[in-house]
């Protein structure tokens, strides 16, 4: 296992387990995520990993006769323990999942929306945020004339980097990705890996990624999950070429999975 050093870990969990009522789906996770880097996410379906990128802003808080078990800390602080504002974690957090999710509004009002509900409410204030997240997403000069129109109309490639826009116009200072290429074409895939290179300059990004050839182009640290287990994690030029672990291998090179 890669060793982050306490000073560049933004994220930590430590002997992290996770339950959907009697079923467990994480085991005894203890990994640390560095701060403005992409780590990539890998592994079969079910294997553990959305289950554990949800863990780290709390969505799996939504979920009726979940618990959990262990720590994860942000910056330090145990993001489970007693007090803490979910509201707040979330907005630090941010998600961008598989399918985009654009509201029925206009452009303009699903960017300006979180900014809102934290409280902004001056029109120049919100413009100059919605200019913004925009230019950060790589959308500003495909949509600056129809602001007012729905987002609705967007190409799916453009409505993905509209909502990464979204959850970057609260100024969080880490990105979780849910697969946020997986229903999208290659060109338009393209698009967000290079995004993604771009953020990392700013943000703390964690991907979860079926595409073995995505994860080994965005990110600079793979983690491989299997049955709830974290198996390996690596800088992502060691994961694969050179893995540790003989499952590691198998996966990578297509015999199960």
């Amino acid at each position: 296992m890669v060793d982050i050093s306490a000073d560049n870990a933004k994220i930590e969990a430590r002997s992290f387990n996770f339950f959907y009522g009697d079923a467990q789906a994480l085991h005894d996770i203890t990994m640390s995520i560095p701060a403005k880097e992409v780590t990539a996410l890998i592994g079969p379906s079910g294997c553990g990993k959305s289950t554990f990128l949800r863990s780290l802003n709390r969505m799996n808080d939504l979920i009726d006769g979940t618990r959990r078990e262990g720590l994860v800390r942000i910056d330090g602080r145990d993001i489970y323990e007693e007090g803490v504002d979910v509201v707040a974690l979330r907005k630090r957090v941010g998600m961008v999942f598989q399918k985009s999710n654009p509201f029925p509004k206009s452009i303009f009002d699903n960017i300006a929306y979180g900014p809102r509900i934290h409280g902004t409410k001056d029109r120049r204030v919100l413009s100059e945020i919605v200019e913004r997240s925009l230019v950060r997403a790589g959308l500003w000069e495909e949509v600056k004339d129809r602001l007012s129109q729905s987002a609705i109309g967007l190409s799916g490639g453009q409505q993905q980097r509209l909502c990464i826009a979204r959850a970057l116009a609260v100024d969080p200072d880490v990105l979780l990705m849910d697969e946020p290429a997986s229903a999208l074409d290659p060109r338009s895939t393209t698009r967000i890996e290079d995004l993604i290179g771009e953020l990392k300059k700013d943000y703390t990004i964690v991907i979860v990624t079926h595409n073995m050839q995505q994860a080994a182009r965005v990110s600079t640290y793979t983690a491989f999950f299997y049955e709830g287990h974290l198996i390996e994690y690596d800088f992502t030029d060691k994961v694969f070429t050179n893995p540790t672990e003989k499952q590691t291998e198998d996966y990578i090179t297509g015999r199960f999975g």
